[in-house]
């Protein structure tokens, strides 16, 4: 196990600092960013926190992962590492390809 975690269903005004305050009530947190669009300069929705400690990481599994904030239900798992050949981890068909952009909606 790890100790980055992915958090998915942000809401829109969630910023790096609320994240870390959401997740600071677990533990120490290294790291919180929020993954924002650069043109509409608004959260995408998801980001990615790192807890000190791998206990960390699972206790901030367990207590936060479906919990409710800023009305939306949020999704906390581990952190998958980017694939080396620059394609998608999975797309949303659940399949796992590489390859250009393009080639996801073929």
């Amino acid at each position: 196990m790890q100790n980055k975690l992915f958090v998915g269903n942000l809401s829109w005004g969630t910023t790096d600092e609320s994240l870390l305050t959401l997740f600071s009530e677990i533990g120490e947190v290294v790291e919180a960013k929020v993954i924002v669009d650069k043109f509409k300069n608004r959260s995408k929705g998801f980001g990615f926190v790192t807890m000190a400690t791998e206990e960390l990481a699972q206790a901030a599994i367990d207590q936060l992962n479906g919990k409710e904030v800023d009305g939306r239900a949020i999704n906390v798992s581990i952190a998958k590492p980017p694939r080396e050949d620059g394609g998608f981890r999975n797309d949303r068909r659940g399949n796992d390809r590489g390859g250009r952009r393009d080639d996801f909606y073929r």
